[in-house]
């Protein structure tokens, strides 16, 4: 997979030939003079218009042109777990925002494991303050908080200690005075038989996400029924499918207001159950869930006060205990053509359009800033590439 500098699209330009997901048949975008797209057209569409005398024409030649991708679940990278930012490593964010918009990440939600509420507080402090002034590199939409309101028997890698009960009080004294900065709040509903705090996190326009569960089927389907509309990382930290016990995974995949966010990583979920999944709903999008090692080398990393050992991009404690990935989030679409589990469109959209729509952000349209990417399938090295246009 390619990789490519921050460089803005030329205005004023006509990219022709192109194949973009969401439409049918080839089309030609209009980029105007503020780099915004203007139309998307399909090819050999008559219209009149008089034409800028810098007009640039480019032929793709049928190549797909997206959106970059969104990260909605990454816990760090180049060394620097989100979790562990500090005023003297703060200035790693910038780094970290131009190394994923080099890795053709648009926007991202830096993602907080379970640890202390002091822990979190302090990088919901240095993350607010960071995305409020940044203005290069992949954009901050806000913050994921994957805990810790977690069930203690799905918990996986993240600390018993820290486990909180599931509370609006405990859910306020974790938030303190940054409520408007997370978007995202991963849960176990089945700590909260009440469901009132779902409803007040939604109430701070905050989308709950259901994960780390041992919820059945009814649980999660009244935790949907009260504003719920994600799941976290599917089939990892949640009971099987089973015929006579659906579970939370279940309830989700046969709800078409709920989207399930999905690690392609080859460790996580064996291809086989990607593509079942796939096939029973189309309600999903890729994540990373790249932790801090990523951008870096195999090898062995501080994790919290544990380590974790980093083999071919997979990151597990010295146990043995899967904690997470390494890999950038476009492995994740060439992994899902290299095990031929869907077609090409449909890979790409899961990484740029899906994660947008599970946030309530437009995708590629007329409106759009034109932050292009260019797909390239080889059909003879069967090798997907990309570039930034």
């Amino acid at each position: 997979m390619t990789q490519a500098t921050h460089k803005p699209i030329a205005s004023n330009v006509d990219i022709i030939n192109a194949r973009v997901p969401g439409y049918q048949d080839l089309q030609m975008l209009l980029v105007n003079h503020e780099g915004v797209i203007e139309q998307i057209l399909p090819m050999g569409t008559v219209f009149k218009r008089i034409p800028p005398p810098d007009l640039q024409t480019w032929d793709v030649a049928g190549d797909w042109i997206s959106l970059g991708g969104v990260d909605l679940q990454i816990n760090g990278a180049l060394g620097l777990a989100f979790t562990e930012l500090t005023p003297d490593n703060a200035a790693m964010l910038p780094k970290i925002s131009q190394y994923l918009w080099d890795a053709g990440v648009d926007a991202y939600l830096p993602t907080l494991v379970t640890t202390s509420i002091e822990n979190i507080q302090r990088s919901l402090a240095i993350i607010a303050d960071f995305a409020a002034r940044s203005t290069t590199g992949a954009k901050i939409l806000g913050v994921h908080l994957e805990g810790p309101f977690l069930n203690y028997g799905k918990r996986g890698a993240h600390p018993a200690e820290y486990l909180l009960p599931l509370t609006i009080e405990e859910v306020k004294r974790v938030l303190g005075n940054y409520a408007s900065i997370v978007k995202i709040i991963t849960l176990a509903p089945e700590l909260d038989p009440g469901g009132e705090v779902i409803a007040y996190l939604r109430s701070l326009d905050i989308t709950v996400s259901l994960g780390h569960s041992q919820a059945t089927a009814d649980q999660a389907q009244q935790a949907f029924d009260l504003g719920a509309t994600m799941v976290t990382h599917a089939f990892n930290a949640m009971p099987p499918l089973h015929h006579r016990e659906p579970g939370l995974l279940g309830a989700a995949i046969t709800n078409p207001n709920v989207m399930c966010g999905l690690i392609a990583d080859g460790q996580h979920v064996a291809p086989t159950m990607l593509k079942i999944l796939l096939r029973a709903t189309q309600e999903l999008f890729l994540v990373s869930d790249a932790l801090a090692p990523l951008g870096l080398p195999d090898g062995i990393y501080p994790w919290d006060s544990r380590h974790i050992e980093v083999k071919n991009g997979t990151a597990r404690l010295l146990d043995g205990t899967l904690t997470g990935t390494t890999l950038p989030l476009f492995v994740g679409v060439q992994n899902l053509l290299k095990w031929g589990i869907c077609d090409l469109e449909r890979a790409i959209a899961l990484a740029t359009n899906a994660p947008r729509k599970a946030m309530n952000l437009p995708v590629i349209s007329p409106g759009q800033p034109a932050n292009l990417l260019r797909w390239h399938w080889d059909e003879t090295t069967k090798e997907l590439t990309w570039q930034r246009l």
